[in-house]
């Protein structure tokens, strides 16, 4: 449900990032190791979950549109090569917002965009789940949405959805968990709607190669290191906006309980980039027809080792760390020394997820010529 609406609010999360638990997990000290020890090992499962589920829901999703002849929609080499430009701009907009107005009317009306967003990113998610949980004393109803420009001969369908009264009552239960966060901003429903954009992002943001992941995340890295090193712009956005666009876990949830407030962060962003690029290995994999996911499995370790390393030298050093800093070698190299030792980096190279209109007719023209030469 509402993939449009979902696939909106993923940039947000690039203007939050693992440095956050830096920049909190820094400044107060847990008051146990073993404290400590949850909350961020807690993160690290939070942050591989979303990756895990999200990819195989896009192997799916991919199968599902080349089925239904559906328009697809993938991220170009273009689009990859200005989204830290866009993310730069964003991120220094939101700073001169929260510098010049009320930060409390400023997330006031985020949090109003994102109660709407996450409802519809959960319903997504979680309406398979909900849907068969429904009792059956409840009528299943269907309905379409029909709004279009034009009359019979010449149609353009502006809404076409449907749904039925089960998703209506899906919705409604995804509603009380968005107004519950609304309302008392809990780190539980925090984490619910940000898994919910995790899983969404993962699954419906496509790389249609790996030239163009590769872009995006080299092109992310530095955005990384020069708004956490170079400036306090990333720090101060942080600390200011309110919204599930991260994952928390208290510090001190064994003294406090559920009483906590000393938080460890983890930043959508981080889960994300990385996440999009480790689903287009996965897809990878399955089009070698080889039954392994073998790519998947060792970008996704590699994702894991760059996690802990991160978190590692921030509490070594004390200092906030741009995670991409040490995701993108780790998800670039796994890949690319794996291809080269299995003899795939050809392979690698040209395997795109949907190969361009222009492409295939320039392939079918090349073949034609063949042909008129060997009919000669």
């Amino acid at each position: 449900m509402a993939d449009g609406g979902v696939e909106e609010a993923i940039q947000a999360p690039i203007l939050d990032n693992v440095t956050e638990a830096a920049t909190n997990g820094t400044g107060k000290v847990p008051s146990t190791p073993e404290g400590m020890a949850l909350a961020y090992g807690s993160l690290v499962v939070m942050a591989l979950i979303p990756i895990f589920c999200g990819a195989f829901r896009s192997v799916k999703h991919q199968q599902q549109q080349k089925a239904s002849g559906e328009k697809v929609d993938t991220m170009t080499s273009k689009d990859a090569a200005m989204f830290p430009i866009i993310a730069s701009c964003a991120l220094f907009g939101l700073y001169i917002v929260f510098t010049v107005f009320s930060k409390e009317y400023i997330n006031l009306l985020l949090s109003s965009y994102f109660f709407v967003l996450g409802v519809l990113a959960l319903s997504h998610v979680f309406g398979p789940v909900i849907s068969g949980l429904v009792p059956a004393s409840v009528p299943f109803e269907t309905y379409h949405l029909h709004l279009m420009k034009g009359d019979k001969d010449k149609k353009d369908y502006i809404i076409n959805y449907g749904f039925s009264s089960y998703d209506l009552v899906c919705m409604g239960v995804c509603a009380l968990l968005g107004v519950w966060y609304l309302l008392k901003k809990h780190w539980i429903a925090n984490n619910l709607l940000g898994l919910a954009f995790a899983i969404n992002g993962v699954e419906l943001l496509h790389l249609n190669n790996i030239q163009t992941g590769a872009l995006l995340l080299v092109g992310l890295f530095v955005y990384d290191v020069f708004w956490v090193f170079g400036t306090n712009v990333m720090v101060t956005v942080a600390k200011s906006f309110e919204a599930p666009i991260k994952l928390v876990f208290p510090q001190d949830l064994l003294e406090k309980g559920m009483e906590a407030d000393n938080f460890a962060m983890l930043g959508l962003g981080d889960i994300v980039i990385p996440g999009i690029f480790i689903a287009l290995l996965l897809r990878f994999d399955h089009s070698l027809n080889r039954g392994s996911n073998t790519y998947f499995k060792v970008t996704f370790a590699a994702y894991f080792a760059g996690l802990m390393m991160t978190i590692f030298i921030m509490h070594v050093f004390k200092h906030a760390q741009p995670a991409l800093l040490y995701l993108v070698p780790a998800c670039l190299s796994a890949p690319v020394l794996l291809a080269l030792m299995k003899g795939d980096f050809k392979e690698l190279l040209q395997y795109e997820d949907h190969p361009s209109i222009d492409e295939k007719e320039e392939g079918e023209t090349t073949q034609d010529k063949k042909s008129a030469k060997k009919d000669k």
